[in-house]
């Protein structure tokens, strides 16, 4: 697969990045309002508008970062408010809202995986059509791919830290919360030592083989993709 220019690989990833992170974020606030909370609702975050999700840091700056340096995209939107005294079983429904945005993200790679298949099918007919489908179903794939592992890790505030919480008995829940406040530079550590590449990329490769395995692509099509446009 051919490299890709800076205009074409900003028109790619804007459109699966911007998705990931907005259902993401409405996907949390939308099973807390079934579980009892409107805060989200009430402040107008139940939207897949992406303005009104747009962190300026994780939603443009540190994308536009990573275009400019050659490096994969990521980012994030602005966290869905929850109050937690709202829901009706508080400490039960806090794991569930937390679990809502990975499932979101698993729900986005089956349909970016359709998109894939999608722009195989047509690429030879029409491949003016063909081509930016594949490359940005690859881009939605790996954008949610990431988001969904990232945020399954048990460390506070990622979901699930949230998730582990829920589940622990109440002393060590509370215990386990108070490392949210470190849990950000925790993850800093983790990034810069590789310790977190580590521990992501064999749950990513299991993920990317499915994808592989179901016949969307042939085993190194995918991953040449991918380098193209990253």
């Amino acid at each position: 697969m051919d490299e890709v220019s800076l205009m074409q690989r900003i028109i790619i990833w804007s459109v699966p990045v911007l998705f990931a992170i907005t259902v993401h974020e409405v996907a949390h606030g939308w099973v807390a309002l079934k579980l009892g909370d409107r805060t989200a609702m009430m402040l107008g975050r139940l939207t897949l508008n992406p303005i009104k999700h747009i962190d300026p840091v994780g939603t443009l700056l540190v994308p536009a970062i990573m275009l400019l340096v050659g490096g994969f995209v990521f980012g994030w939107a602005k966290p869905v408010p929850v109050t937690w005294e709202n829901l009706k079983h508080p400490k039960r429904d806090m794991a569930l809202v937390a679990a809502a945005g990975p499932v979101a993200n698993l729900l986005m790679i089956i349909f970016w995986v359709i998109v894939i298949k999608i722009g195989v099918m047509v690429l030879n007919s029409y491949p003016v059509v063909g081509k930016p489908l594949l490359l940005m179903g690859v881009a939605g794939v790996f954008i949610n791919t990431v988001l969904m592992v990232l945020n399954l890790i048990p460390l506070p505030p990622l979901d699930g830290g949230r998730i582990l919480t829920g589940l622990l008995p109440g002393p060590l829940a509370w215990k386990f919360s108070r490392i949210e406040p470190y849990g950000f530079l925790i993850l800093l550590i983790l990034f810069f030592t590789h310790i977190l590449g580590k521990i992501m990329w064999p749950v990513i490769s299991v993920v990317f083989g499915a994808v592989i395995t179901f016949g969307v692509l042939p085993p190194g099509l995918f991953l040449d993709i991918l380098q193209s446009i990253i």
